[in-house]
């Protein structure tokens, strides 16, 4: 397969509801969170994996676009990833197929998506400790006292924090010109759904703003999802 080009997208994520990207915790404190958020480990800066970024695109598009097709349809419904390796599907020709899928003819991934830092002024503004992260206690409703129980403390970035966002499309010989319409889609449907955990409970809405490909404005709010 001939690589011909990589195309670059790059913007801003602005957090516009507290958005909280679990950590896993190997060390249980008296007083700490039970539900702490993925930090850089040397600057305890807040960042968004590009892991969360492109799963939650995939998981998105494959139940809005992919479902209809039956192979996509047998991994979805059994809360997998597609993984069947085939040319003719999208997601697997743009997220990549399972590693262990060695008859895969959709040759390497196209979508690569990079972890999405601080911008610049919110890195100054945590650096000086004007940037608290928020707490926000989530808890039971006694379903006959109707009062709340076992409050739950979930750490999340405060609305308002931006972070830059960026991601690089390869385009091989042969592939649809139209292939990385789906990537604009996947971050359409991000922002009409939420990224990170408890989104129904109202963490993790997103916008995306500035957005450009090579230097070419790209407007989500106009990417038919049709």
């Amino acid at each position: 397969m001939k690589l011909e080009k990589i195309k670059h997208v790059t913007g801003t994520l602005q957090v516009v509801s507290g958005l909280h990207i679990g950590a896993g915790r190997d060390i249980i404190e008296i007083g700490g969170l039970d539900q702490p958020i993925v930090k850089h480990p040397i600057t305890g800066e807040p960042y968004v994996p590009g892991s969360s970024l492109k799963g939650k695109m995939r998981s998105l598009l494959e139940v809005y676009y992919f479902i209809g097709n039956p192979r996509t349809r047998d991994f979805v419904g059994k809360g997998r990833p597609c993984g069947c390796g085939q040319k003719d599907c999208p997601a697997c020709v743009i997220f990549g197929s399972s590693g262990d899928k060695k008859d895969s003819d959709t040759g390497p991934s196209r979508l690569m998506v990079r972890d999405a830092m601080l911008c610049d002024p919110d890195r100054k503004r945590f650096a000086q400790g004007e940037l608290p992260m928020e707490v926000k206690y989530e808890n039971i409703i006694h379903r006959v006292k109707g009062i709340a129980e076992h409050p739950r403390p979930l750490e999340r970035v405060p609305a308002g924090v931006a972070f830059d966002f960026n991601l690089s499309f390869k385009v091989f010989e042969g592939d649809a010109s139209d292939l990385i319409d789906y990537v604009y889609r996947g971050l359409r449907l991000i922002e009409l759904d939420a990224l990170g955990g408890c989104g129904s409970r109202g963490c993790g809405q997103v916008s995306f703003s500035d957005l450009t490909c090579d230097g070419q404005k790209v407007d989500l709010a106009s990417v038919n999802l049709d």
